[in-house]
């Protein structure tokens, strides 16, 4: 581990980190996301009844158990988080076909002010309100992970590790096979690199948003939209409509 963080350091382009000819797609964009994605995570399984809001993978496997048990009520109660994700991936790409070619405000902005609106709201409702902030969040993160997909031009998920993860060991393996060959191509080893630092900082958002649940309950998850606010005004220093 000390020596993945020493080389992602040693490849890290500072330029890069804070300057990008897009600033939706910089590194210090991903690393806010990253970090917001993992606190939120935390957030939902330790504040909100132990739920993994961020990906619907285990949503659909409940949903389906209790179908086969005859649970509806349960299975009504999974149901409504998968169709909120969903929704959120078909009113993010309506915004981004309406606000394209908007000169005022990226689109991407509209999507990340829609997100800090949710999380506030979140911060606001009740424990028996448990089960419709879990809703809440993960229409929020099928808007983020369907509108920030590439990072430095590499395709890079902030609200979940698994694809991350399988990219990273990729391109890993990819420069370990082309190395035994003699083939030293260095841009395998950083786009790995690159995927193990936004893991990395996804975690380091994790714990945080662990730590902070225990600390401060609810409203932590305002810490999160701050995080989404800073997003928010980092990328007016851009405004090319892509």
């Amino acid at each position: 581990m000390i020596v993945l963080i020493n080389e992602i350091i040693k490849n890290l382009d500072i330029k890069k980190l804070i300057l990008h000819e897009q600033m939706s797609e910089s590194t210090i964009v991903a690393v806010l996301l990253a970090l917001g994605g993992g606190f939120r995570d935390a957030y939902s399984y330790n504040i909100r009844g132990n739920v993994f809001a961020n990906a619907q993978t285990g949503n659909l496997v409940l949903l389906s158990q209790s179908l086969a048990n005859l649970n509806f009520y349960a299975a009504f109660k999974y149901l409504l988080p998968i169709i909120a994700f969903m929704i959120g991936i078909f009113v993010t790409d309506i915004i981004k076909n309406k606000h394209r070619g908007n000169i005022y405000i990226h689109w991407r902005q509209i999507i990340i002010l829609a997100e800090i609106i949710m999380l506030f709201l979140v911060g606001l409702m009740p424990k028996s309100m448990d089960h419709w902030a879990n809703i809440t969040i993960s229409l929020a993160c099928a808007m983020q992970v369907e509108s920030f997909r590439k990072f430095m031009n590499i395709p890079i998920a902030t609200t979940m590790c698994t694809g991350n993860m399988r990219s990273a060991t990729e391109w890993l393996a990819k420069y370990y096979n082309n190395r035994k060959k003699g083939v030293h191509d260095l841009k395998d080893r950083n786009k790995s690199i690159y995927y193990f630092f936004v893991i990395f900082t996804f975690c380091v958002g994790a714990a945080l948003g662990a730590l902070m649940s225990n600390v401060i309950g609810i409203k932590s998850i305002w810490i999160d939209a701050t995080l989404m606010l800073m997003v928010f005004v980092i990328m007016f220093r851009n405004t090319k409509t892509n």
